[in-house]
């Protein structure tokens, strides 16, 4: 089985051709394929992060480098920045309409809790900018659409596929429980223990099928939505330290951000999962895999 689109979907992206070629190298049998098989996972991770990575770049190199005097302000040459960044990829097929549907629903989602956050005080944007919503910049919006665009495409480049998922309806009603446990916690009790049990007793069987070259692996989707919450976590902080925004407790000066942060960004992970999953359907190993799916032997 390879990673390929679904059967019948045409290879839209220009990473498909690329794709197509480094899957179809033979190295020597052994521990040459398997260190071939490395590389490739982390050139193909490398490839649906690259929204992301783009934008912690441009936070990172404008916090450095940006001219403190210059007539177009930071956080505004930011939004124009990302945007141009989401053009070029759509102009040069690096990416999918059906991704960038799903860009722009991260962008609504992500805004719209921002202007709420910041309104709270849980934290904020530092400095001045023109292109914003009240106290919200908008290129903040693209920091929630990276994680979509990551989701979006991870999901294509791995043939993802899934055992023991739970009804639809389930997943999507725990998703919006906790969408809106992020605005109501401010006045009711905090129900996110309560969420996260949830979470574990509807996902706890669920395993997520992923093809790097040819044979299809498998982890636990709960330890799936943890390792991507790490990375956001890492990157998290590049942000704070690049001063795209603070919280209050680095008003002083940078600080590492809390791992307690870990739990909020693992919901974030869920819901973010969830809405991609609209686009991205939800699809069983195919009958062709289920014979090698069942070795004992790939479950690494």
């Amino acid at each position: 089985m390879r990673a390929a689109d679904p059967p019948g979907k045409p290879q839209t992206t220009r990473f498909a051709a690329i794709r197509a070629r480094l899957e179809s190298f033979e190295p020597r049998p052994g521990w040459h394929a398997w260190i071939y098989e490395f590389a490739l996972f982390g050139f193909k991770q490398g490839w649906a992060c690259l929204f992301g990575a783009l934008m912690l770049v441009l936070l990172v190199a404008t916090h450095l480098f940006y001219p403190d005097d210059a007539t177009l302000a930071r956080y505004d040459f930011l939004t124009l920045a990302a945007l141009a960044i989401q053009l070029g990829m759509l102009g040069f097929r690096l990416e999918t309409w059906e991704e960038a549907k799903v860009i722009l629903a991260f962008h609504v989602v992500g805004t719209v809790m921002e202007l709420f956050k910041t309104a709270h005080g849980s934290w904020l944007y530092p400095e001045t900018s023109v292109l914003r919503i009240g106290d919200v910049p908008l290129f903040s919006g693209f920091m929630y659409a990276a994680v979509g665009s990551y989701i979006a495409r991870v999901w294509r480049i791995f043939d993802f596929r899934y055992t023991g998922y739970p009804p639809r309806w389930a997943s999507w009603g725990l998703a919006v429980a906790i969408y809106v446990n992020f605005f109501a916690h401010h006045w009711l009790p905090d129900i996110r223990l309560a969420l996260f049990a949830a979470l574990l007793i509807l996902f706890a069987q669920t395993r997520v099928w992923f093809t790097v070259w040819r044979t299809p692996r498998w982890m636990p989707l709960l330890l799936g939505w943890f390792l991507v919450a790490l990375f956001i976590w890492f990157a998290e902080n590049l942000g704070t330290f690049a001063r795209a925004w603070s919280y209050p407790h680095q008003a002083a000066g940078w600080t590492m951000v809390s791992p307690m942060k870990l739990g909020a960004w693992y919901l974030l992970m869920y819901i973010s999962f969830v809405l991609v999953s609209a686009v991205a359907r939800i699809r069983a190993p195919s009958i062709a895999s289920k014979p090698s799916i069942e070795k004992p032997a790939l479950e690494s």
